[in-house]
């Protein structure tokens, strides 16, 4: 008896989505990757915009663009086809606020390590869509902007502190205050583990009251990235930092 082909399942979707990156794949073409609010990471192989008539406009494969999608999705493909796609949200400001770009640009190549692999995360998407839309409208003093988003983001990926510990050292590898130095070397002791604590405290509205020099909140940046990498296998060093430094050092 002749084998019958197996065919792979379709399903058509429309979700909304998050641009995190986009390279040049061989000639005229485009590979996207994207953080869905139904479907979690997903990669698409699109045409690459030639002109403003282009269904896939070049404006929309920005890094951080809110978009809503129509796709299909096939789970044992690692390409996905993109159907459509329109704006979702413009942001005029993230776009032009050099400030903003770079701070953008660093979110967009965190979440583009932080995210590989995960599923279907809707809290999630909501509060990295939410964080975007804040940063455009601010109009005040956002400099802690993306320490108070590294910080909030572990709580959804599963490693964020217990506030309510008072312990003096914070254990970087297990997420955790604790009254005595662990047996590695991953820890904080007692002077930075309280900028922890005070970061945990922070949120978008009130975070402009923590005032913090050029070199802490480096230093808090470094912290925060170690901990990523800690938590998150293959997690690299992120080439945006740069661009975030000469920022607060200008």
């Amino acid at each position: 008896m002749q084998a019958i082909p197996l065919i792979s399942s379709l399903m058509i979707i429309k979700t909304e989505a998050i641009v995190l990156h986009a390279l040049k794949y061989g000639e005229g073409r485009i590979i996207v990757d994207m953080f869905t609010r139904q479907q979690g990471r997903l990669s698409f192989i699109v045409p690459a915009p030639r002109s403003e008539r282009s269904k896939i406009k070049k404006q929309y494969l920005q890094p951080l663009t809110l978009l809503q999608l129509e796709c299909d999705v096939r789970p044992q493909q690692q390409l996905q086809k993109l159907h459509d796609a329109s704006l979702l949200q413009p942001l005029p400001s993230l776009l032009s606020n050099p400030k903003k770009l770079s701070i953008g640009l660093f979110m967009a190549e965190f979440l583009y390590h932080a995210l590989k692999g995960e599923q279907q995360n809707a809290p999630l998407f909501d509060y990295v869509r939410s964080s975007i839309e804040w940063l455009d409208g601010c109009q005040d003093v956002f400099a802690n902007f993306h320490l108070v988003f590294l910080m909030r983001t572990a709580r959804f990926l599963g490693f964020y502190p217990n506030l309510e510990d008072e312990s003096d050292y914070f254990d970087l590898r297990g997420a955790t205050f604790c009254s005595q130095p662990p047996l590695h070397h991953e820890f904080l002791m007692p002077q930075e583990a309280s900028r922890i604590r005070l970061l945990m405290r922070m949120d978008y509205p009130t975070m402009h009251l923590f005032q913090l020099s050029r070199v802490e909140r480096g230093r808090i940046l470094e912290i925060l990235l170690l901990y990523y990498r800690l938590h998150l296998p293959d997690f690299p060093e992120l080439r945006s930092v740069s661009i975030l430094q000469e920022l607060y050092n200008s």
